[in-house]
């Protein structure tokens, strides 16, 4: 396998390259910053079924996005069959995709019954996924776990399910919900789950560099790698991907490369949230981007007692913009 184009249901890919959808993190400004990099697809953060229905002038913030995220996938949480298939058919008028998280370890979604919880509940899946399908006419994933603990591994049960009830792409992240993000992800799942589906399966889990990207595609033959937090920080890793796999030279970026987007994506963040919603959240984006960076520690903690925006441009100006030793 290779970076090639993807094609999920009817929409295809320009590569298969994806964003995860991580809560907190893959909001309009990330997801931009992202696509700009390389990513040919990006998720929303997980958007309750409930929420969606009942409380929808919020949650449809969650939902906002420009042309530059396009395609783009929304991924929605809930135990429901009635009400997932409510929310997909609302959600379906804000995406290119629709998908189903079976994969969040959280224990406040756990326990209403939802994200990887359902891995415990195949029947319930079965309609879970039925109700979706029946609901929306757009490509519809599925984002799912190697099991509920180690020893409950079936991964490959639940995907036959996503597949036979219709969904388009099953995502394996090859850990179990008790591992968490834990130890290592046990990529052969991948591969075992590649060999007894028809539909693409999309591989996820730690994805840190170009070299992982490749490892995966040739050690497990998935159709696609998702990357998580392997971005935080470091959207080019995307762009390296496609350049490794074009035969290019990669480097890695510059200070001044990392100052330009760290600074473009606060002024994004600013733009949809405000100054102080900002100051507080674009400060741990800010350290990702320090990492590895001399003087990224006293960095951290100067960006930690700003107090204005116009602090934080300072002082990133001003770090970034260090000679390097």
């Amino acid at each position: 396998m290779s970076i090639t184009t993807l094609k999920i249901g009817a929409v295809t890919l320009k590569n298969n390259l994806i964003l995860a959808p991580m809560a907190g993190i893959t909001n309009s400004p990330y997801r931009q910053i992202v696509m700009e990099s390389g990513a040919a697809l990006t998720y929303s953060e997980m958007i309750s079924g409930n929420g969606l229905i009942r409380d929808g002038l919020r949650t449809l913030e969650l939902l906002k996005r420009t042309l530059v995220e396009t395609p783009f996938a929304v991924q929605l949480f809930g135990d429901d069959p009635e009400v997932l298939a409510e929310a997909a058919h609302i959600a379906s008028r804000y995406g290119e995709l629709i998908d189903l998280n079976m994969g969040c370890p959280v224990k406040k979604v756990v326990r209403s019954g939802a994200g990887s919880a359902l891995m415990q509940e195949p029947q319930k899946v079965a309609k879970i996924i039925c109700a979706m399908r029946q609901a929306t006419s757009l490509p519809l994933t599925v984002k799912i776990r190697s099991g509920w603990t180690v020893a409950d591994i079936n991964f490959q049960l639940i995907g036959q399910i996503c597949q036979d009830e219709g969904a388009d792409a099953v995502i394996l992240h090859p850990r179990t919900r008790c591992q968490g993000f834990g130890g290592h992800s046990n990529w052969q799942h991948i591969r075992q789950l590649k060999q007894h589906l028809t539909i693409p399966v999309i591989g996820s889990g730690d994805i840190i560099t170009a070299d992982d990207a490749f490892a995966m595609l040739e050690q497990t033959g998935c159709d696609g790698i998702m990357i998580g937090r392997g971005s935080y920080g470091n959207p080019w890793l995307f762009n390296a991907i496609v350049q490794r796999a074009a035969g290019e030279e990669v480097t890695p970026p510059s200070r001044q490369q990392r100052l330009e987007t760290a600074l473009r994506h606060l002024n994004l963040y600013a733009g949809y949230y405000g100054e102080r919603k900002t100051l507080l959240d674009m400060r741990k984006h800010l350290c990702w981007y320090s990492r590895g960076l001399n003087g990224a520690s006293e960095f951290r903690a100067a960006i930690n007692r700003c107090t204005t925006l116009t602090e934080v441009k300072e002082q990133s100006i001003s770090f970034f913009n260090q000679e390097s030793n």
